[in-house]
């Protein structure tokens, strides 16, 4: 052992070094937001609050029940219940979310083939109440109605989430299939 980590070891080097740093900043402004006062924006693409991503069109929510967004959960915090409807097509009767139980992993959202579901940029959701966390069909598109409705929930989906059908075009050392590429983009010139 050298005489230098003797020495540090004797007079207690990294606890000095430490006290240093505490006195250092003992005397300098705080950094702590006071938070209903000031408040934070929340980073671009933040994966906040669920919603059911409301159809334009009709209204109604966007799901069709697959169920992928359920399949691919690590919390299995999504339940979804299908009816049979007129003509054998699936009607989603509930649709529910134990956000409690959720890690915000956004897997549900890249699963949709439909783009039916969506986490918000709102974050101060706090409550006394465990049955307020038990996010229900109707609860899930208010939150699309409040915090994600009209081009802004258009823009979220086209710059935070992935994959899109740009993702998956064939580069050129990629095998494909004859007849699928167009001749003009053939490496080889056959």
């Amino acid at each position: 052992m050298k005489v230098s980590a003797i020495i540090k070891k004797i007079f207690l080097w990294e606890i000095l070094k430490g006290l240093a740093l505490t006195l250092s900043r003992l005397f300098t402004k705080p950094v702590t937001r006071r938070y209903p006062k000031e408040k934070r924006q929340a980073a671009p693409g933040f994966r906040g609050l669920h919603a059911l991503v409301r159809n334009p069109v009709t209204g109604d929510a966007k799901c069709v029940g697959c169920g992928l967004c359920a399949a691919v959960c690590p919390s299995k915090c999504i339940n979804i219940h299908t009816i049979d409807g007129p003509d054998h097509q699936k009607i989603v009767e509930r649709y529910e979310i134990e956000v409690l139980r959720c890690v915000f992993c956004a897997f549900c959202v890249e699963a949709c083939p439909y783009g039916a579901i969506s986490l918000t940029e709102h974050f101060e959701y706090s409550n006394y109440s465990r049955d307020d966390f038990y996010m229900t069909r109707d609860k899930l598109l208010s939150n699309w109605d409040k915090y994600m409705s009209g081009k802004k929930g258009i823009e979220y989906f086209e710059r935070f989430w992935r994959p899109k059908s740009e993702d998956f075009t064939a580069h050129d050392d990629q095998a494909v299939f004859s007849g699928s590429r167009p001749e003009t983009e053939r490496p080889d010139g056959d």
